[in-house]
């Protein structure tokens, strides 16, 4: 490069007005990367407090902002190396109104470091519509990708499929488990939500009690505590009903267990001493290790452990599931029927970790100690500080070519954890715009849903919101306006609007039946979609159990045909960025098996959590740049 497009490039990148989006692991490494490169004009918005647990990676923070807003605490880190440049920050919701497409508009480029697909999906749709490249960007562990989405030139972000978590059929969970990952899920998503959570929800634990050891006519609730009833005793009950006598009820059914391993029913008193009062002292006597905020509320202490990393026996794991009900009733009492499993509550993951830990004792599957469980339990893949600086260096190396207007040499950068072809990164031509696109080539959708049963709130909450992504959106028929979201309704027509969503869509005042075109936007992300509408009268309540198919969406089904119902949180990386077309879709494996045969070809696809940076689809750049088109 001469000096006079030295000159230029340092222009472009001065008079440049950037918006990062996320201050987190990549975050905090792009917006020292930006400054050190000479940006001037950097806006940065994320709606996360500093964590203690961020504190290993996101260098510009310390423990004393713990608590305090991780885009501001970045802006002031970084004004303190480079205080003549303009930072602003904003501790805010991307989804948020004032950031609407007039607000994007006045950026020349877009940096995203998010940690989830629908806040990804909304940039990407505003960035369409404000017509401003969009650099997308993750990491899970090792792994990292950087791609480069530009409106008309590139495929936008939801040109191609985007993975769902791997899932596992209700039976295999409640039954017939053979992984620990089986353990946590039912553990999780099952024992914690009926004994925590909303206890109206629908749970598919077996809740009645034993019809032997039930003196009434009707067989009781175990899960339903009574008011006088002691803490220990409650939880003892609830140990012996899902460790003893579920496990024995299950094993009646001799067909189940004639090519499986019988599990062995497990109940307390064979594990625990009479009263574990007199061995462990009483819960209300021990404030000193449950002091402080709820969500660090131990069980540990109170039993002598110590290492998250040791691995326990049945006891011990008997006496955390104990200790920690008891804690969860003498401490967090006004808490329990509002409680979801989180990973950063310490009780949480204490209980989940030994129930998981005695049921898989019970079905002969190996312990996992509570650093291993916490991992699969909260999908955490631990992040690499290296992978993200590498990644924040490759979106800024991006953001310049984008910047400078070279198309030409605009790359999609894999960085591997094995060496490929002598390669640790490995840029790749981005790809054409998909033409069936719904999001920016507007082709059509089609819903299968029986229109006679289906209400339109079903329409709304599961494909409009859930699958779709629109946070405002707005539904019409021809010229019938079914329904709209916003501030500026009057009551009337939010009246209106709600009487419409228990209506079903054949009974609507513009009736939706087979063959019906519907116009579905959202005004905020300036985002229109047609769907076209097939009325299929039965689903198959396993495979289908939403009672509807939309076709033409950018999301990937289950694979292995198992039914969607739990996550499977066994894998330690989420793949949410997509390179990769339909066309390699069927070899996409899991990482294990790819590392294990050196990264040969396929797909990595099974979802988890990076903490709070960036996660993503990772394919094998070679298998892609084969395979796809790429821009002229």
């Amino acid at each position: 490069m001469d000096t006079q497009q030295q000159q230029q490039q340092q222009s472009a990148i001065q008079g440049a007005k950037v918006l990062m989006v996320g201050a987190g692991g990549i975050g905090c490494e792009l917006l020292k990367t930006l400054a050190l490169s000479g940006f001037h004009d950097i806006h940065i918005i994320d709606m996360d407090t500093i964590e203690v647990s961020n504190l290993n990676r996101q260098f510009l923070f310390r423990r004393s902002h713990v608590g305090q807003s991780k885009a501001k605490v970045a802006r002031d880190a970084v004004l303190r190396f480079r205080p003549h440049i303009n930072i602003r920050s904003y501790h805010a919701n991307v989804k948020n109104p004032e950031f609407d497409v007039d607000f994007f508009k006045q950026f020349d480029v877009v940096l995203n470091g998010l940690d989830n697909l629908d806040a990804r999906r909304h940039v990407n749709r505003l960035c369409l519509a404000a017509d401003v490249p969009l650099v997308e960007s993750g990491t899970t562990g090792f792994l990292g990708q950087v791609t480069v989405h530009v409106k008309g030139k590139t495929e936008c972000y939801e040109c191609q499929t985007k993975p769902t978590p791997k899932t596992y059929p209700v039976c295999t969970i409640t039954s017939t488990p053979t992984k620990f990952v089986h353990c946590i899920v039912w553990a999780k998503e099952l024992l914690f939500a009926k004994l925590f959570g909303d206890k109206n929800q629908d749970n598919d634990l077996n809740v009645r009690a034993n019809k032997a050891a039930s003196s009434s006519n009707e067989t009781e609730d175990v899960f339903e505590r009574a008011e006088d009833e002691d803490i220990e005793q409650y939880g003892r009950k609830i140990y012996d009903h899902v460790f003893g006598y579920n496990i024995e009820a299950a094993l009646a059914n001799e067909e189940t267990w004639k090519n499986r391993r019988r599990p062995r029913p497990v109940y307390s008193k064979e594990v625990l001493p009479e009263s574990l009062t007199q061995k462990n002292g009483s819960t209300q006597n021990c404030s000193s290790a449950t002091d402080g905020d709820d969500r660090t509320v131990s069980a540990m202490p109170l039993l002598g452990l110590k290492n998250p990393q040791e691995l326990w026996g049945l006891t011990q794991n008997s006496l955390v599931f104990i200790e920690a009900l008891k804690l969860f009733f003498a401490k967090r009492k006004k808490e329990i029927g509002h409680l979801t499993f989180d990973k950063d509550d310490q009780l949480a993951v204490e209980f989940v970790t030994a129930a998981a830990n005695i049921r898989a004792e019970s079905f002969g599957i190996p312990l996992h100690s509570l650093f291993e469980a916490k991992g699969i339990a909260g999908n955490i893949v631990h992040a690499v500080a290296t992978t993200n600086a590498i990644v924040a260096g490759l979106i800024v190396i991006e953001a310049i070519k984008v910047l400078k207007k070279d198309a030409d040499k605009y790359r999609m950068t894999y960085c591997l954890e094995h060496p490929s072809r002598k390669m640790l990164l490995m840029p790749v031509e981005p790809f054409e715009p998909n033409p069936s696109c719904y999001v920016c080539s507007k082709t059509p959708l089609v819903l299968e849903i029986n229109t006679q049963k289906s209400k339109l709130r079903d329409l709304v909450d599961t494909i409009v919101k859930a699958k779709l992504g629109m946070n405002l959106p707005l539904i019409m028929h021809g010229a019938s306006l079914l329904y709209e979201v916003g501030d500026d309704l009057d009551d009337i027509m939010v009246a209106n609007y709600n009487s419409n969503l228990e209506k079903s869509l054949s009974e609507l005042p513009s009736p939706v039946i087979n063959g019906s075109t519907l116009t579905v936007e959202d005004l905020q992300q300036e985002l229109s979609c047609k769907i076209n509408v097939k009325h299929r009268e039965d689903f198959d309540e396993e495979k289908e159990p939403e009672g509807m198919v939309l076709s033409g969406w950018t999301q990937s089904p289950a694979t292995n045909g198992e039914s969607a119902s739990t996550s499977n949180n066994e894998s330690a990386v989420d793949v949410t960025e997509s390179s990769s077309g339909p066309e390699i879709a069927s070899k996409k494996r899991r990482l294990s098996e790819t590392q294990l045969e050196n990264q040969k070809s396929g797909t990595e696809n099974v979802e988890s959590e990076d903490d709070d940076d960036d996660l993503m689809e990772i394919a094998n750049p070679m298998t892609v740049s084969k395979k796809k088109q790429r821009v002229a």
